[in-house]
């Protein structure tokens, strides 16, 4: 019988950042009117695109139907044709008006008039979605791929590093750390339990370049008297949140990350990337931003 110290690590924050991609949620229905327009928000650009264009199309064929269903009620369109028929509704709903085809009984001047209406909450409605979709705030942080556990003034400290893709600045950014682990009870439970890991430096007033955070492992560090095993045994993870302002748009953003325990690398430390030239200018490599290499001294 396999125990939990036996199960394959599984993220609660994907390396792109999303969150619950291997949690499987049961008694909770799939799908809720309420949450249509979130839905819509979230999907991807691709999936978005699709089911506009799948949308389009049935909503056109729909009111083709309905013209057909009226006989030849559309003058210079052939009778009995789909094809005329939906080109017709999207003249209709476009608002195109070539003048080839115009609708010539009562029938079809109804439909016109209930498709006209339609177009026009339906065009309103993908436009707000569309709009909103590309003023939604977003942050393109970059966290480096490992994090490392290496003295730092002859203390164990837990190191990351964190970049802002972006030539702006984030202002008033925040990170927090959380220590994730597996624990049993006395009483034989089993329990996923968190800690926050206190940061030498949470905040940063100004996040335009790179950013080092760390994690003094002290007797106040969940992980005090810690080992890479340990870890190991229980499926430990840390998550880590940033949250700021861009300065471009002034609204906040936010981005998350995390490191399992085979991800956080001991006795080692992080490449130096920042330099200067001989005019005095600071360079930062992102070339070697996830670079580390072995320290002499071991812990």
């Amino acid at each position: 019988m396999k125990t939990n110290r036996d199960r394959q690590p599984h993220r609660l924050v994907s390396r792109k950042g999303q969150f619950a991609l291997n949690v499987v949620r049961l008694g909770l229905p799939r799908l809720h009117l309420a949450d249509l327009y979130h839905g819509l928000l979230t999907l991807s650009w691709p999936k978005f695109f699709i089911l506009i264009s799948l949308l389009y199309v049935l909503t056109n064929s729909l009111f083709a139907i309905a013209y057909l269903a009226g006989g030849n009620c559309i003058a210079n369109a052939r009778p009995g044709s789909f094809p005329d028929a939906f080109y017709f509704s999207v003249q209709t709903m476009a608002t195109i008006g070539y003048g080839s085809m115009y609708p010539r009984t009562d029938y079809a001047n109804t439909i016109v008039a209930v498709q006209a209406f339609f177009a026009l909450w339906g065009v309103a409605m993908v436009t707000g979605l569309a709009f909103s979709r590309f003023s939604k705030p977003t942050a393109r942080v970059i966290f480096s791929r490992v994090a490392a556990i290496a003295p730092f003034n002859g203390v164990p400290t837990l190191m990351y590093r964190t970049a802002n893709q972006r030539f702006n600045q984030i202002l008033e950014a925040q990170q927090r750390a959380t220590l994730i682990r597996d624990e049993v009870t006395s009483d034989g439970d089993y329990m996923r339990r968190f800690y926050d890991l206190t940061l030498v430096r949470s905040q940063s007033p100004i996040f335009a370049l790179t950013w080092t955070v760390m994690h003094v492992i002290d007797e106040n560090s969940p992980l005090y008297k810690l080992s890479a095993k340990d870890l190991i045994e229980q499926q430990a993870e840390i998550v880590i949140t940033l949250t700021g302002i861009d300065e471009t748009v002034s609204q906040t953003i936010h981005a998350r990350h995390s490191f399992v325990a085979s991800e956080i690398l001991w006795n080692m430390k992080f490449v130096d990337i920042i330099s200067r030239t001989p005019q005095g200018k600071r360079v930062v490599d992102y070339t070697c931003f996830h670079e580390v290499k072995p320290i002499e001294d071991k812990l």
